[in-house]
């Protein structure tokens, strides 16, 4: 296999790592791994919130942001899949850019995708505390504040996520099977009832996706960015497969076929729910459905769908499961975010002590530590400035996402160069037209076009285009990437070993 050259590859650098404990070999499976990517994407939970955030900007035929953001993750995932079968590490992204891009970028990518996991964590935390907030209080009379709940939950992510990682694949697990059943039975009984006015094919009619009238008439516009955004963000943590590759039984095959399996599992979920969903309400009823959950007539446009076609028992079904949902939710993107900061640890870019694992449990029990430090701190500034309970839903839940799926559209899009450069430079035996050239170009072409859709539609997504937070986002996310490669550049320029380290544990097969 040929050496990349220049500041793209150092590979032929070698460094002396710190010693470290060593993440619990053949831990999951195939089911394990999916069943975690699964959780951390929360279909339920993705569905109660962001369906109507999607019907919000193309009415009627959200549906179709749905099949058009599963088209392009699958697209984007064909490159991927090759480089997770070249280059295994727990980094990720972080490991991909290196490998193909070099350490330079590569640091850069690893401050941003670290960050945007943390920031993903408080983004789940908040509306889970909203809604069971709501749920205690509808259950038992019992007003516990949200704010409580957000640290209560935190606590609970940190205790598990010191335990072998087959224990938090067995917990992921029956809550994700939990959550199936739910939207199985959701769509059953919609159908059988035939929805509002009969199931109508207009939902999936891709003229109606642009400036949709219906959305233009009720909400005052019809923004595909808007409707994208809530598409795309129903799929963040589909990309954690590589993630857990030094933990799986198979890692050859686990990356692909859990990839592959989540991305068009996912896309099937989503797109068959909105369908029914928008069929309940009707096709002429669903955005003000919509609106009057925006205005706070109901919790969700789920519940009353719920109530009519199925019975009250399956609302407070659906009640539990939002709470279960986020929970699984943030505790998958906890542990992702901890192997981020434990790769980091392990290579000496980040504190040492960060890569010791558990001396019986083989977890990376200090770098979860300092996740739920981190993500305490960060949630924290959002209690003090608003400590509302509203604010948990609309503010931490609201802003947070805009920030993490902006990160991650740049990195995703960073990782299809990568996987080009890297097919025609390092493994260009391996190169493929159609896997590591045209795939990963028209992912790339996705990424960047989704990406600016969700700038120019940031103010009315947030609700707040003026707040100090929404206009630093695009700003926060170039400067934890400068910062990443400046910091590179002066340890490359000072010959300091942590550059060499960059990436030292990443494995690559021939």
């Amino acid at each position: 296999m040929a050496e990349l050259t220049g500041d793209a590859a150092d590979r032929s650098l070698t460094a002396s790592p710190p010693p470290t404990g060593a993440l619990s070999a053949r831990a999951m499976g195939l089911p394990g791994v999916i069943f975690t990517i699964l959780a951390g994407a929360a279909p339920l939970y993705a569905m109660l919130f962001n369906v109507p955030v999607t019907v919000n900007g193309a009415g009627y035929a959200a549906p179709i942001a749905f099949v058009i953001a599963t088209i392009a993750l699958v697209v984007f995932s064909v490159g991927y899949v090759r480089m997770s079968q070249k280059v295994r590490s727990a980094g990720g992204f972080y490991s991909f850019v290196t490998a193909g891009l070099g350490r330079v970028p590569g640091l850069g990518t690893a401050y941003v995708v670290s960050v945007c996991y943390i920031v993903f964590c408080a983004a789940i935390i908040g509306p889970t505390a909203y809604f069971t907030h709501g749920t205690l209080q509808h259950w038992f009379g019992a007003t516990v504040p949200t704010w409580v709940l957000v640290f209560v939950i935190l606590g609970l992510s940190l205790a598990l996520s010191w335990f072998h990682v087959g224990l938090a694949a067995r917990v992921l697990s029956t809550l994700m099977v939990l959550e199936l059943v739910g939207l199985a039975v959701f769509v059953v009984v919609v159908a059988v009832h035939g929805g509002a006015d009969g199931l109508s094919a207009r939902p999936l009619d891709p003229s109606a996706f642009f400036d949709n009238a219906q959305a233009v008439k009720v909400f005052g516009a019809s923004a595909a960015g808007i409707a994208l955004f809530g598409a795309f963000w129903s799929w963040v943590g589909f990309e954690m497969a590589p993630n857990y590759a030094e933990e799986s039984r198979d890692p050859a095959t686990v990356g692909k076929r859990a990839m592959y399996i989540t991305v068009i599992g996912l896309g099937v979920v989503y797109t068959v729910v909105s369908f029914f969903f928008v069929n309940g309400w009707g096709v002429g009823q669903v955005s003000d459905a919509v609106l009057a959950q925006f205005k706070g007539t109901y919790d969700s446009a789920f519940y009353p769908l719920t109530d009519r076609y199925g019975s009250s028992a399956l609302t407070e079904y659906f009640r539990v499961l939002t709470m279960t949902s986020g929970f699984a939710a943030q505790l998958a993107f906890f542990n992702t975010a901890s192997r981020y900061l434990f790769s980091l640890g392990r290579e000496g870019l980040l504190p040492s002590w960060l890569a010791q694992t558990h001396p019986r449990h083989h977890s990376p029990y200090r770098a979860s530590t300092a996740v739920a430090v981190v993500a305490g701190l960060y949630m924290l500034g959002f209690v003090i400035a608003d400590p509302s309970t509203e604010a948990t839903l609309t503010k931490l839940g609201t802003w947070s996402p805009l920030l993490g799926v902006m990160g991650l559209l740049a990195v995703q899009a960073l990782v299809s160069v990568a996987v080009i450069r890297y097919f025609l430079v390092a493994a260009r035996a391996d190169f493929s037209v159609w896997h590591t050239l045209v795939a990963p170009l028209l992912g790339l072409a996705a990424m960047v076009a989704a990406l600016f859709l969700l700038l120019t539609n940031t103010g009315a997504l947030s609700g707040a285009g003026d707040a100090t937070f929404i206009r630093a986002m695009p700003f926060v996310i170039v400067a934890l990437f400068v910062v990443g490669m400046v910091t590179a550049l002066v340890w490359r320029s000072r010959e300091d070993p942590r550059y060499a380290a960059i990436g030292s544990f990443t494995t690559f097969h021939d």
